[in-house]
């Protein structure tokens, strides 16, 4: 075979053309390979001590550990968790601002006419974190004692159940409206600023019932102020295996769990998404964080980049409809 052969001039253009193509490539995989190289902002839309809070601490302790530099707590709440998702949109594409994502972020689009940002368009997905029930709790004093029964009741007497809710276009509230839309009946939805104080309406009676988070609702249950109907979950929770779920006590087919997840800005470098996502593969295996969740009510759930992006896609899908047959709007 006869090899090509370049004349001198044209082999110096081709390798300074190949040197220069390796020194802007070599940065840029450098920094993906090295990342994290100073400590990264882990934004929580939402107040210390809650249960998205809890998730993001455990999980940025465990990071830390895996990639060896600090991620740091930075809690923004307000606007139903938009705050602090606006707020990392906007941040440079560079893995160092992330955002713990909620089943809020998925309503959000069908709920305000006016967000800062499109969760599909300005966000990365990394992962799922966490994914679980809610569960119904109602007043002791309340007739019913299963769905099947609460359901009757609520036929019976249309708009006088009131229910509590954490807060209009929660997903405290909207599981609630899925709920009422699947079964066939009314009830009264009441806004509470955070699930402590539907809570406490709830165990005094001046609502009847609260579709809420175990980790809030559940040492309720286990003091007898409250009961425990269903969870919301397709299957049982290991962390109350007695309680039935919806569809299995009366209402075949429904579903709703709360999510929380990882996303970076959109843009961030694919290596950068890819080490993330491989050290939280390793963090959600880990045995004593899967307990630690377990314990709040929540799956440990590793899910990849792509995965995740789907799962989001079909939650807005899925909130939109729900939205729209109940009329929701915030305040």
């Amino acid at each position: 075979m006869h090899s090509i052969r370049f004349p001198s001039s044209a082999r110096r253009r081709l390798l300074l053309a190949a040197g220069a193509a390796l020194c802007l490539a070599a940065p840029a995989f450098a920094q993906a390979q090295a990342y994290p190289t100073k400590p990264v902002r882990l934004v929580v839309p939402y107040p210390p001590g809650g249960p998205t809070d809890i998730v993001a601490r455990l999980v940025a302790q465990k990071l830390s550990e895996q990639l060896g530099q600090q991620f740091i707590i930075d809690n923004r709440p307000g606007a139903g968790a938009n705050t602090g998702a606006e707020l990392v949109a906007r941040s440079p594409a560079d893995g160092y601002t992330l955002v713990v994502a909620t089943t809020a972020h998925a309503i959000n689009p069908s709920l305000f006419k006016n967000l800062g940002y499109s969760l599909a368009k300005d966000f990365a997905p990394v992962s799922l974190l966490t994914s679980g029930p809610l569960v119904i709790v109602a007043n002791p004093a309340l007739p019913a004692k299963n769905v099947a029964e609460l359901i009757a009741l609520a036929k019976a007497r249309p708009g006088e159940l009131n229910f509590a809710s954490s807060g209009n276009g929660q997903s405290t509230h909207l599981s609630a409206e899925l709920f009422a839309s699947m079964a066939g009946v009314k009830m009264n939805h009441i806004p509470y600023k955070g699930s402590a104080p539907a809570l406490t309406d709830t165990m005094g009676g001046q609502t009847q019932l609260m579709f809420d988070t175990m980790l809030s609702a559940m040492p309720h249950v286990k003091g007898g102020k409250l009961k425990a109907l269903a969870v919301t979950s397709a299957t049982r929770s290991p962390v109350a295996p007695d309680v039935p779920t919806v569809a299995e006590s009366g209402l075949p087919g429904y579903e709703a769990i709360a999510w929380n997840g990882l996303l970076a800005p959109a843009h961030t470098p694919p290596e950068v998404l890819a080490r993330l996502s491989g050290a939280l593969k390793k963090v959600l295996a880990a045995p004593d964080v899967k307990d630690k969740f377990e314990a709040q009510g929540f799956a440990a759930t590793w899910t990849s980049p792509e995965d995740f992006g789907r799962f989001m896609t079909a939650e807005i899908d899925k909130w939109a409809k729900v939205v729209k047959v109940s009329g929701a709007t915030v305040d």
